[in-house]
């Protein structure tokens, strides 16, 4: 192969081994010469040469209300093509919480000879993290470790800033008295996303004391926290939500207020504006405004991440802070 793509068997070794380190019209020449010749690597061959698997574990996680949960799936699917790209296969396996997914970690890790593993969902006092470290196991995770930042190596999406640009968008269209929808304080990924719209609020002078509701995730306690909101002596002209399970019930609440004729009522819009987050599906199909997360790279750096973890030097590569888009349509 070597001689039919005219480089080094140190250039083919790193395309089969290690594709991210090789530029990528060499890796392009090496590949036709790999199809042409009808190469196929012994798998069984190469993890007793170099004692690695190639397999890497990532937990697929429940779909609750079948709206928030698709969010991951996008992510799987970049992780899955990626992790394939740089010579490694993705092994999916589901646990209930903190104390199955370490249950499942043992067992896993007894019964394969995995490399690493990709966690999701990080938490205060994650245990999970603090399991696999005191253990040696690598791994990366989709998620910032929100009690020490250089703890390990992490790739997330900034959701105070995805939150304050839904807050600017509407600030800039006018309104001052914004509400926020959330969940309950003391979780991280929640209490970033609040934090991206109180501080869009007093950047402008407003205080947002007041116009903040939290409650667990799903459209049913979305709709009956807007409409709390908006039954208010003051009742916010917008809403902000930190799901787009939270802001599709907060549209059925704002709907329900707007007024019989106007503008809503032939518009399909609603007389208060909602935004959502996470651009789901869902959210498309019904043109809920939202604030998209980049998971197809979000995915690949993960991959980038615990691939240097496993074939550089000893070190913990700097995190990943990756920046979402607000994606509008008519309701907001």
């Amino acid at each position: 192969m070597a001689r039919h793509a005219q480089v080094s068997r140190q250039t083919v070794s790193n395309v089969l081994n290690s594709p991210h380190v090789v530029r990528e019209e060499t890796r392009r020449r090496v590949q036709e010469a790999i199809d042409s010749l009808g190469y196929r690597a012994s798998q069984a061959a190469r993890q007793m040469r170099t004692g690695r698997s190639r397999l890497i574990a990532v937990r697929i996680e429940p779909t609750r209300d079948g709206i928030n949960g698709s969010v991951l799936d996008r992510f799987l699917h970049g992780l899955t093509e990626t992790a394939e790209a740089a010579g490694y296969r993705a092994m999916l396996y589901t646990a209930a919480d903190a104390a199955a997914e370490i249950a499942t970690f043992d067992d896993l890790l007894s019964a394969y000879d995995l490399d690493g593993f990709v966690l999701t969902g990080t938490d205060h006092g994650d245990p999970r993290t603090a399991w696999l470290a005191e253990r040696g196991v690598p791994f990366v995770t989709f998620g910032r470790p929100w009690d020490d930042p250089d703890a390990h190596p992490w790739v997330d999406v900034d959701g105070a800033a995805g939150t304050a640009q839904a807050t600017g968008h509407l600030l800039a269209a006018g309104h001052r008295r914004i509400g926020f929808i959330g969940w309950p304080a003391g979780s991280g990924v929640g209490d970033d996303r609040r934090a991206g719209w109180r501080e869009a609020l007093r950047a402008v002078g407003v205080d947002p004391t007041g116009l903040d509701r939290e409650a667990v995730d799903g459209i049913a306690e979305g709709e009956r926290l807007a409409a709390d909101l908006l039954a208010a002596a003051s009742p916010p002209t917008a809403l902000v939500c930190a799901s787009d399970s939270l802001a599709l019930g907060a549209l059925q609440a704002a709907r329900a207020a707007a007024p019989a004729t106007g503008t809503a009522a032939h518009t399909g819009a609603p007389a208060v504006p909602v935004i959502g987050f996470d651009d789901t599906p869902v959210a498309a199909a019904v043109g809920l405004t939202s604030v998209s997360q980049p998971l197809g790279d979000a995915a690949a750096r993960c991959v980038d991440l615990l691939t240097a973890v496993l074939d550089g030097p000893p070190r913990t590569p700097a995190p990943v802070l990756l920046q979402p888009s607000l994606v509008l349509r008519h309701t907001a």
